[in-house]
């Protein structure tokens, strides 16, 4: 083995070991008998699972956090499809344009972005409100839709479309039958990622935290600030779960290769 590739093969052991070892020992600490965070752990416990139903906050942001992270994503969707499909085929320059505005989130930081429109949303009168949060997160979430979306849309030949209107398919007879099923990995990718990153957000929806509004982020770091124990493992095991589920469900309907494609 030459001594470029022993360096990439330990670079890539380094790296990945960086990545998934706290992960692991997260998962680990969350089972542990003691009121504290330890490893190795003394012993197995689910009390710590037990604590997040037992501790209302949790439980209440839980259901703020799904309800956004639903909210967010249908509503990323219902604006972002139609911007890809349009702005896919559109060939002038100010489509690029347009198109770069919308997938400008992804590039800016999240704590300006959050910044920014509190003092917007503030003086349009929203202030820190559920609906304030939505269209935050709806600003964020967008990107994943119109980046996935476009990117299958581009790769689907212009002549499917054409065939369905000259055998005379209505337009939305032919988005429905031809267009859609054509572009439903992208759709599934987009919403995916529009999901957890709504559910996972702590530095835009920290601005906007209230009594009502507050998201499970924002209350397991208010939790950390006064205690730490092994039950914010636990919820974060728990999310970790609820992450590897939703892929597992977007492999078995779409496959994860072609959504991998389609990002």
């Amino acid at each position: 083995m030459r001594l470029t590739d022993l360096l990439l093969w330990a670079f890539t052991v380094a790296f990945f070991t960086f990545m998934i070892l706290p992960i692991v020992v997260v998962v680990v600490i969350s089972f542990t008998e003691a009121g504290y965070a330890a490893f190795p752990i003394p012993g197995w416990s689910l009390k710590w699972f037990a604590r997040i139903f037992e501790y209302e906050p949790f439980m209440d942001s839980l259901q703020v956090s799904l309800l956004l992270a639903v909210t967010a994503t249908v509503a990323s969707c219902l604006l972002g499809i139609p911007a890809a499909l349009y702005l896919s085929r559109a060939r002038s320059g100010w489509a690029t344009a347009i198109t770069t505005f919308l997938l400008s989130p992804l590039s800016m930081p999240m704590i300006v972005i959050g910044f920014a429109s509190l003092f917007f949303l503030s003086w349009l009168g929203f202030g820190l409100s559920f609906t304030a949060l939505c269209i935050v997160h709806t600003v964020i979430c967008l990107p994943y839709v119109i980046r996935t979306v476009t990117a299958v849309y581009r790769s689907v030949p212009p002549a499917y479309e054409e065939a369905a209107l000259i055998l005379g398919a209505s337009r939305i007879t032919t988005f429905r039958e031809v267009t859609l099923p054509l572009i439903r990995p992208g759709i599934a990718a987009g919403c995916l990622f529009s999901f957890l990153t709504s559910f996972d957000n702590l530095p835009v929806s920290y601005f906007f935290g209230s009594a009502q509004t507050n998201t499970l982020p924002v209350v397991m770091l208010a939790y950390m600030e006064h205690q730490f124990d092994p039950s914010i493992a636990a919820l974060s095991t728990l999310q970790l779960g609820m992450a590897v589920i939703a892929l597992l469900v977007a492999d078995r309907l779409y496959g994860i290769e072609k959504m991998t494609v389609a990002t």
